[in-house]
């Protein structure tokens, strides 16, 4: 009896490994790691923001719709509940990655913006923070593109046969994922020209009509 129920219990063993369900869990849990990720870089950039508005603002303060745009992006940010289920939600993963979008859009403004003050450029503070900026903009693209090769790795698992089987029995199911071309215009910096406008030619003067007698 005892070598009847270990003879099964190594068939369904080696059944399920053939049917994906080892692969299902091991990418799973890369899909669980990637997204952790994910979140330690955003949450990099949001914990910079208030240090690079108050250095601004030092330097522009007049400059106070840019600001406030930032401030408003990373409040939305904060305000959404980024839990492990989210990424099981397409509704709310779609509305996590607008408002990371449009922090990203509000942010590049606000570059764009200190291009016209050169004394804050020069300031150490800012630069370091402007630095560290775009190291974590780098690390997201790096950690957002990881995330999108695990759910896609995954979700061809589970649709694929004989996994599509084993997930439907075990409750698996695919997980939406980040929609790059969608981000991509969101997060486009805006084409702002700050030089000056370009005067209109002078008219040509009409020729002198010559002297009647």
């Amino acid at each position: 009896m005892r070598n009847l129920v270990l003879g099964l219990t190594v068939l369904a063993g080696v059944l399920l490994s053939g049917c994906g369900y080892n692969a299902m869990q091991t990418q799973d849990e890369q899909i669980k790691s990637a997204w952790s990720e994910v979140l330690n870089q955003y949450q990099r950039r949001a914990d910079l923001i208030p240090n690079l508005v108050n250095t601004v603002k030092g330097y522009a303060a007049q400059e106070s719709s840019v600001l406030l745009g930032v401030t408003q992006a990373r409040a939305k940010v904060g305000s959404i509940q980024a839990t492990p289920e989210l990424v099981n939600d397409p509704a709310a993963l779609a509305k996590f990655q607008a408002a990371q979008g449009e922090l990203s859009s509000a942010l590049s403004r606000l570059m764009v913006v200190t291009e016209n003050y050169p004394q804050l450029k020069s300031d150490q503070n800012f630069r370091d923070l402007q630095a560290q900026l775009e190291g974590t903009e780098n690390r997201i693209t790096v950690a957002r593109n990881r995330y999108i090769q695990a759910v896609q790795n995954y979700n061809v698992t589970v649709r694929s046969f004989p996994g599509n089987l084993t997930a439907m029995i075990f409750g698996y199911k695919p997980k939406p994922n980040f929609s790059v071309d969608n981000e991509a215009v969101i997060s486009k910096p805006p084409a702002v020209d700050f030089s000056a406008p370009t005067a209109a030619p002078a008219a040509t003067p009409a020729p002198t009509p010559p002297p009647t007698h």
